[in-house]
């Protein structure tokens, strides 16, 4: 799973004070149910960009659950899904335990920026939302998001197949 978080402020690295999180290293935190890492692949003073990155461990997940797995004690469909790559709500635990600092509203070295406008795009690359665009819309476009989303074919070799369920 993915999601990125981008300024384009002047300096735009002021994002990583708000972040609470050094551009010049990678931050990593071992979950439950696999690797949550902070890093930058882009930091300069025109455009600094912070990538959070959730590597699902499928394995784990099976393993970790109580009772061992359900079913015939192996199936592929425990081992073999989106959970890697759908935002889900490990996301939001991987946010809360990579970001808890910033989301406390406050900035320890530049507490200026905390109550200055900063232009930002937070993009999620493959988002499973039941209802599609029109609900994504109705949650964030109300709050002063400007909201960009596009539907997802099952596989491209094969559009026969048509888009993703939602």
């Amino acid at each position: 799973m993915l999601l990125t978080i981008t300024s384009s402020a002047s300096p735009a690295t002021d994002l990583s004070f708000l972040l609470h999180k050094n551009p010049d290293r990678v931050h990593e935190k071992e979950l439950s149910f696999g690797l949550a890492r902070v890093c930058y692949p882009e930091a300069t003073a025109e455009r600094c960009a912070a990538a959070l990155i959730v590597d699902i461990d499928p394995v784990q997940l099976v393993r970790g659950r109580r009772g061992g797995p359900q079913g015939n004690g192996f199936s592929l469909s425990q081992y073999v899904n989106d959970r890697p790559y759908a935002v889900s709500s490990f996301m939001s635990v991987a946010l809360n335990r990579l970001f808890s600092t910033a989301m406390t509203g406050r900035s320890k070295d530049r507490p200026e920026l905390v109550d200055q406008p900063i232009p930002l795009t937070v993009r999620l690359p493959v988002l499973p939302c039941r209802g599609g665009e029109r609900v994504l819309r109705g949650m964030f476009e109300p709050l002063g998001y400007h909201v960009v989303a596009s539907e997802i074919p099952l596989d491209e070799t094969f559009p026969e197949w048509g888009l993703r369920d939602r």
